[in-house]
């Protein structure tokens, strides 16, 4: 198959060009690195002659919650217009675990239009929710710090999945048959939120005191107990938290 992954050159998207093509498959990554740009349009009509899948596993350059929303609405109006064009077969997006309860949220109000103009289109289509990413864990100490320096976090169930899964479970979705609907992916291990941020930063030697908080909020919105762990049939990854770290180390 011809597989156009938009993001092709980020965490994710070249972890998944590079799986695809041990598999057989011809890969091109696409991003504005490589000439190619979803919110402008650039490129796509020439990138996605002939392909069979498209994958988009981009982001928003800003999280600021106008430019979010226009972000993912035009590039994915752009990237739908020209893939049914192309005649693209099966059209696969990346979003997240709970998307759809976090509208609290500026950046999931945005993965919501994302998906909704996905499911609207009339094409063939997978979306593949994901929870947060390992490589992604400590970082929230940074957007969750208060004026004290303490991080604040809600002890809320987490189930953190690392970059090779993701791109593993993406992969997977892409060469199979289209959805028309949504399939999740987490990591293989349950969590308290607060819990793994603070052995993350200590594995670093990162000094910062976590502190539980049930008022803390995640990404702007309030969250439930189970607002980030994925449902009963979603698909686990095999890298735990604990090779993970090893790895990097």
């Amino acid at each position: 198959m011809k597989v156009v992954v938009l993001g092709g050159t980020g965490l994710i998207g070249s972890k998944l060009v590079a799986r695809l093509g041990e598999h057989g498959h011809e890969a091109v990554p696409a991003a504005p690195n490589t000439g190619v740009n979803t919110l402008t349009g650039e490129g796509l009509a020439e990138v996605l002659a002939g392909a069979d899948v498209v994958v988009d596993v981009t982001n928003a350059p800003s999280w600021e919650d106008d430019a979010v929303l226009n972000f993912f609405r035009t590039s994915t109006t752009n990237l739908l217009d020209h893939s049914a064009k192309a005649g693209v077969g099966h059209y696969v997006a990346l979003s997240v675990v709970g998307t759809d309860r976090l509208a609290e949220s500026g950046y999931f109000r945005a993965k919501i239009a994302q998906e909704k103009l996905i499911r609207e289109s009339g094409q063939p289509y997978s979306i593949v929710h994901a929870t947060q990413f390992f490589e992604f864990v400590t970082g929230l100490a940074d957007i969750s710090m208060a004026e004290d320096g303490t991080v604040h976090l809600p002890p809320v169930l987490w189930q953190p999945i690392a970059a090779d899964d993701v791109a593993a479970g993406v992969g997977r979705v892409a060469v199979g048959e289209p959805l028309n609907g949504i399939q999740e992916i987490g990591g293989p291990e349950q969590f308290r939120l607060d819990e793994l941020v603070r052995t993350g930063l200590a594995a670093k030697g990162d000094p910062r005191k976590v502190v539980a908080d049930e008022q803390a909020r995640y990404s702007g919105a309030l969250i439930g107990e189970r607002t980030l762990v994925p449902g009963s049939d979603a698909r686990l990854g095999e890298i735990t938290y604990e090779k993970w770290l090893a790895q990097q180390q």
